[in-house]
């Protein structure tokens, strides 16, 4: 099959109503209505696997993480602790994506955790993936399958695009309904008792995300001075590119909710495939100088055939 659907979004616990205290509640309401939304939205698609670009998870230098651990859970941190999941990987579609990053010469490894086999691994969730997996198929009897990719700071915005296109691929080949979900906080520097303090390139920053998806122009992403992306301490800009990338043909989004309650921004936005687009097509992705050295498997090996088997923002 294919991707069937796609989102934006965020990982601040104020959007679980059921981690919030009797004050907190309202205070992100319109973000929680987004991602009851998008809940909606992933189920009316069906999705057979679903993969999470985080920032929150593995980091390694010059490489796209992809985890290759049989299972992956966790719970909120400073939250009721029901507030938790425990996701089988899509571990075949986890291998695949590996093979279609180094197929794109997009630089990349595969990390277990745990166990020495990778089927028998638990990885740790992050808050970035437990947070949209709450509304999009980490509740579901059983949960829908995953798989977790992490981008890689120091890499270009052509390689996180090439990424997100690879990432499509990987879907197609599957012969699964995929969904994938950019988990992505925007500005970090909305208020001055924040703990990252006030700058207004958090403000620019979000407002301009904003227009890019309001106006389905997600091919602007990589115009974004990458000096605005730091001033605003933004923590959306690379996971977003991967989503355009695998969104870059042939797909409609619009934007359901933004607000900036506390120190941070936190948008919702949704991606269905749709032909003929509404706006004309971004030319296709942009090539990159240098080559990049082929995927490395990491420490994991992929698994033996007969075995089946925290939290605040930024």
């Amino acid at each position: 099959m294919a991707l069937v659907f796609a989102a934006i979004a965020p990982h601040g616990g104020l959007a679980i109503a059921e981690a919030c205290t009797a004050e907190d509640r309202e205070v992100a309401a319109a973000t929680r209505a987004g991602m009851e939304e998008l809940g909606r939205l992933y189920a009316a698609a069906r999705p057979q696997a679903v993969v999470v670009a985080t920032p929150h998870n593995i980091h390694i230098p010059g490489a796209i993480g992809v985890l290759v651990a049989g299972r992956v859970a966790g719970r909120l941190s400073g939250a009721p602790p029901a507030i938790a999941l425990d996701v089988p990987t899509e571990l075949t579609l986890a291998w695949r994506v590996l093979e279609s990053l180094a197929s794109a010469d997009v630089s990349a490894s595969g990390v277990s955790f745990g166990s020495n086999d990778p089927a028998d691994a638990v990885a740790p969730m992050d808050w970035g993936v437990l947070i949209p997996l709450w509304f999009m198929g980490g509740r579901e009897q059983p949960p829908t399958p995953l798989v977790v990719v992490t981008p890689a700071r120091d890499l270009s915005a052509a390689d996180h695009i090439h990424a997100g296109v690879a990432i499509a691929a990987a879907a197609a080949a599957s012969g699964l309904r995929v969904a994938f979900i950019a988990s992505a906080d925007h500005g970090h520097a909305h208020d001055a008792k924040g703990p990252y303090g006030f700058d207004p390139a958090a403000k620019e920053y979000d407002r301009l995300i904003c227009e890019l998806v309001r106006g389905e122009r997600l091919d602007r992403l990589a115009d974004i001075q990458l000096d605005l992306v730091e001033a605003a301490k933004a923590d959306s800009w690379w996971q977003m590119l991967m989503l355009h990338g695998a969104t870059i043909k042939g797909w409609s989004g619009r934007l359901v909710s933004y607000e900036a309650p506390t120190y941070f921004g936190m948008l919702t936005a949704a991606y269905e495939p749709a032909l003929p687009a509404r706006h004309p097509r971004p030319s296709p992705p942009p090539s990159r100088e240098k080559e990049m050295p082929a995927v490395s498997r990491g420490s994991a090996s992929p698994p033996r055939k007969h075995t089946a088997r925290r939290t605040r923002a930024r």
